[in-house]
């Protein structure tokens, strides 16, 4: 059975702002997305933000995965809970075990290993990412397999990778950002910009929440508007059928069906995870 450590990497406090608001947690997120494409996975969050640290007697190497979650933090803010997570994607690295990033995951792995990141000066990317579309390294690479060439993702964030770590590959691009995907193989990384694990409650919880913060971005006119937006979110997170909502916001499978918004990863998990997973195996027996 393949063991999943979920490092989330958003401080207790930001998630719980947005709980009234219908948003789920990281660590729950994840184990959602993991279990649509592996149903007996074991997954244990620690909140390595807050300074939480493995149930006693376990090592990163006793598991098979690690994932790396989306945070409200900005890595070139350099306070605590964002050093503690360098130092602790450092040490996973050095580990071997297969590392996957989501938004804040691929700008601590691009930093941790190298590289660094910014504010994006083309502002924030918000609610779906339009326009994916993979490299030449990412046609080829086994994470998009069963995914268009080109698509869209559900997506927060305000920050962006600006300079690669040594050994990267960029394997998927848009408009808003050069690097929504990145391979570090090396390094045993892959992570994208976007959030696969997204779902629209989250989506719409972010909205809501900070809406008049949104406002003040020029994301939306007033408050109203966008708390109708995060409605319509909403709905269709409850019913992803509606093609009302689908034709109205130019939404198609690849972000309405759960299983294919999370198809990376699931290819993580069965090209990556579960080979190495088995060659460990093997080397112990051996």
């Amino acid at each position: 059975m393949t063991r999943i450590l979920i490092a989330d990497g958003a401080p207790a406090a930001s998630q719980a702002e947005l709980a009234p608001f219908g948003g789920p947690t990281n660590g729950a997120m994840f184990e959602e997305a993991l279990r649509l494409h592996e149903p007996g996975i074991t997954c244990v969050t620690v909140n390595v933000a807050d300074g939480e640290t493995l149930p006693a007697g376990t090592s990163i190497s006793d598991f098979d995965g690690l994932v790396f979650t989306g945070s409200p933090l900005n890595i070139y803010d350099l306070s605590p809970p964002v050093t503690r997570q360098i130092d602790f994607a450092r040490t996973v690295f050095a580990t071997g075990v297969p590392a996957w990033g989501s938004c804040w995951g691929l700008q601590l792995a691009a930093v941790a290993l190298g590289g660094g990141v910014r504010r994006n000066p083309k502002g924030r990317e918000l609610g779906v990412a339009r326009r994916i579309h993979l490299t030449a390294a990412g046609r080829a690479h086994p994470l998009y397999a069963g995914k268009p060439g080109t698509f869209d993702a559900l997506c927060s964030h305000v920050d962006e990778v600006e300079t690669l770590p040594p050994g990267a590959a960029v394997l998927a691009e848009n408009g808003m950002s050069a690097v929504q995907a990145m391979a570090v193989e090396s390094a045993g990384f892959t992570g994208v910009q976007y959030h696969p694990e997204h779902v629209f409650a989250l989506t719409a919880s972010i909205v809501e929440g900070r809406a008049a913060d949104l406002v003040a971005e020029g994301l939306g006119r007033t408050e109203e508007e966008l708390r109708a937006l995060a409605a319509d979110y909403r709905a269709l997170g409850a019913d992803p059928a509606r093609r009302d909502l689908a034709w109205r916001y130019g939404l198609d499978a690849a972000v309405l069906d759960p299983t294919l918004r999370s198809a990376e990863i699931g290819n993580w998990l069965r090209r990556t995870v579960v080979p190495q997973r088995a060659r460990r195996a093997e080397t112990s027996r051996g």
